[in-house]
């Protein structure tokens, strides 16, 4: 039970750090509204999203979306500490929601950066933690999918 826990707080760690480093970078590097691009199809930004994943439901408040996260983030340690299987995805989604958290807590929104697209067809921007988010999610259905079969 020690090195479960031990690994899963590594990894959340580790996407916390990443995931606040990148956010910091973007925000002293960037000015609001300007463009970098980097690759044909990726530029990096800095968006202030006050709502969730793509900015829905801003409307909602900052502090709704920090009680979400902070439940969340408790249900995931609790799962984390309770099955021996799934717990890194679990921490996954512990540090990718911690990560957004903190931002919440510390700057009233969540720093995105990451802008994919060609021309009017773009997806919305994002960040590290919303893609370890996307990542243990898909980790996750494809685990309940298999357990189904």
């Amino acid at each position: 039970m020690k090195k479960r826990i031990l690994l899963s707080l590594l990894i959340a760690l580790i996407t916390v750090l990443l995931d606040q480093v990148t956010k910091y970078l973007a925000r002293t590097r960037i000015h609001p509204y300007e463009m970098i691009n980097v690759f044909p199809l990726l530029d990096l930004v800095n968006v202030r999203n006050q709502g969730a994943a793509f900015g829905i439901f801003s409307s909602f408040g900052n502090t709704f979306f920090i009680v979400i996260s902070f439940v969340a983030i408790m249900f995931m340690v609790w799962v984390i500490l309770k099955d021996k299987e799934d717990y890194r995805i679990f921490a996954l989604l512990a540090g990718g929601a911690a990560g957004n958290l903190i931002d919440r807590i510390t700057l009233g929104y969540v720093v995105d950066f990451i802008y994919f697209g060609a021309g009017r067809y773009r997806w919305p921007a994002f960040n590290v933690a919303d893609s370890v988010l996307s990542i243990g999610m898909v980790l996750m259905a494809f685990k309940l999918l298999r357990g189904r079969q």
